[in-house]
């Protein structure tokens, strides 16, 4: 098993205290912390993945504790973070538990684009990950499909 899927992080340190703090921030994320956003994220900070596109802290943290409602033991661990300036560039595993379907750790590999405000807060995340892949795949009958139409557009 590969440390990013047993959950140990393999991802550099990195020199830049901020990415230090983010990637920190994800990899102990719990329900609780989230309500600690603050920590990390600007007030009007951007955030966008394959399902959200919010402004405000208020409505991140909406996005991550809405997560815990739909799956069980999430997870994140950082398998590359990099820093150049104010932007910056993480990859990731998100390992949970579907409350339904299948009881088997599930993992959902995606990357994220960081972007650090003056006060070294993130104030843009965008997540870049395939849901169709990564997710969609492993339901029952929409995996199904989902696969059929893979096969269907490679030949």
């Amino acid at each position: 098993m590969s440390d990013a899927v047993s959950g140990q992080s393999s991802a550099p340190a990195s020199d830049d205290l901020r990415l230090r703090r983010v990637v920190a921030f994800f990899e102990a994320l719990t329900a609780d912390s989230v309500h600690d956003m603050h920590a990390v994220y600007a007030g009007e900070a951007f955030f966008k993945d394959p399902f959200n596109e919010v402004r405000g802290i208020a409505a991140i943290r909406a996005i991550f504790l809405h997560m815990y409602t739909q799956v069980d033991a999430p997870r994140f661990v950082v398998t590359t973070s990099m820093a150049n300036g104010d932007e910056a560039f993480i990859t990731w595993n998100f390992l949970f538990r579907m409350k339904r379907f299948s009881r088997a750790e599930q993992c959902i590999r995606g990357a994220s684009h960081l972007k650090f405000d003056g006060a070294g807060l993130v104030n843009f995340h965008r997540d870049y990950w395939d849901a169709a892949e990564e997710l969609y795949e492993k339901l029952p009958v929409l995996g199904a499909l989902m696969r059929f139409l893979k096969r269907l557009a490679r030949s």
